[in-house]
């Protein structure tokens, strides 16, 4: 019985020990992938992603922001010239009336009467002035058989009545305008307001109300803000053409319409240091309207071949501006730099970058000096487009 019972312990203990060197075995195997896992993600973490662009050499725009105010170009209150009742009111409040359109018809009849009269006195003034004439003639043909006295009193009366005629032709023309005057016309083209008259109301030429108000805008203009410092630069501006002025939304990120300064006032402001410019806009498409808020742009100066990177690349610090480039390496390399300007998502770089070196725009926080990088390129085409399109 010891025989067997030998045999079975000894197998026991071989299985075991098999068992045991498996489970060992597949322990090593597991241990080993978690290390090459591990290996490979440490190797993974070594470059650091990153979104770089290129340095730029580029024409720059020099633009003078501020906030300004639409204004019409000609604004008027129209008024009646003679006294009347409105026979008939010919515009919508809000059209787009042409320069001669008819706004309001007033009773014309007085006036038509008043012109009928000094016609018909000038015609029985014409009558008397011919009848005069042929007395004249007829005491010039008698000779000496007529007095002096009589030729030179007829050649009077003649002379009078010529006089009388020509009364008669501004009487007319006087009673004409006032005739005219009762069709009031548009002065301008422009956008006809809020009516302040109905039909049957009577008008009359003393009273301040008008009749309603009509504002160009085609063109238009805006009245903006420019610190007096810049004030040498925009002169300059000026002098040399119509500076282009771009008239933004408030917020200013949509252009509303493109156009050229036209003056700067005859003043500055003491008590803001500002001065104020007038820029004149086509406003064809009545993109701007009268008493409407707007950011400005006015270009005073380009500056050819400037160093130009996204504004992503410039970052602060506690000693001033920096930014990191790319090198050869795929490593990074801090620069200090000098940035100058910036608008529209770039800025001009007066020091410590050149162009067609890379910069890094975004990712610059896990990045050190030195260290390895794998990058994507940014594509600045859409700032470069916006600047191109204003």
């Amino acid at each position: 019985m010891s025989g067997p019972r030998t045999i079975r312990w000894a197998l026991l203990i071989v299985a075991i020990a098999a068992l045991g060197y498996l489970g060992w075995q597949r322990f090593q195997g597991e241990d080993h992938q978690a290390q090459a896992e591990t290996r490979k993600h440490a190797t993974a973490r070594v470059a650091v992603p990153v979104r770089i662009a290129s340095v730029e050499k580029a024409d720059f725009p020099v633009y003078l922001t501020g906030l300004g105010t639409v204004q019409g170009f000609n604004t008027v209150l129209v008024r009646t010239r003679v006294d009347g009742q409105i026979n008939r009111i010919a515009f919508q409040e809000g059209q787009f009336v042409r320069e001669g359109d008819t706004l309001v018809e007033i009773d014309p009849r007085p006036f038509q009467a008043a012109l009928d009269q000094a016609k018909a006195k000038k015609a029985q003034d014409q009558a008397n002035l011919a009848n005069a004439n042929l007395d004249l003639q007829r005491s010039t043909r008698l000779g000496e058989f007529a007095t002096r006295q009589q030729t030179d009193t007829q050649r009077a009366l003649v002379a009078q009545l010529t006089a009388q005629v020509a009364g008669d032709d501004a009487a007319i023309a006087n009673a004409q305008t006032q005739l005219d005057y009762a069709t009031v016309k548009a002065p301008f083209s422009g956008i006809a307001g809020l009516r302040q008259v109905d039909v049957g109301n009577i008008v009359n030429a003393a009273t301040q109300t008008g009749i309603v108000s009509i504002a160009q805008i085609e063109p238009i203009a805006v009245i903006f803000t420019a610190p007096e410092d810049q004030l040498p630069d925009i002169k300059a501006a000026l002098a040399a053409g119509s500076p282009k002025t771009i008239a933004l939304s408030t917020d200013g990120k949509r252009v509303l319409s493109t156009g050229a300064l036209s003056l700067i006032n005859n003043q500055v402001d003491t008590s803001s240091g500002t001065v104020r410019l007038k820029a004149v806009f086509d406003n064809k498409d009545h993109a701007l309207w009268p008493g409407q808020s707007v950011s400005t742009r006015l270009l005073v100066a380009t500056l050819k071949d400037a160093t130009v990177v996204p504004d992503d690349a410039v970052q602060h610090g506690p000693n001033g501006l920096y930014a990191y480039t790319v090198n050869k390496e795929n490593k990074a390399e801090l620069r200090k730099i000098r940035a100058t300007r910036s608008i529209d998502g770039r800025s001009v770089v007066d020091e410590g970058l050149s162009p067609g070196e890379q910069v890094i725009t975004a990712g610059q926080f896990k990045v050190q000096p030195g260290t390895l990088v794998t990058t994507a390129v940014a594509s600045s085409d859409q700032a470069q487009a916006k600047v191109t399109d204003q």
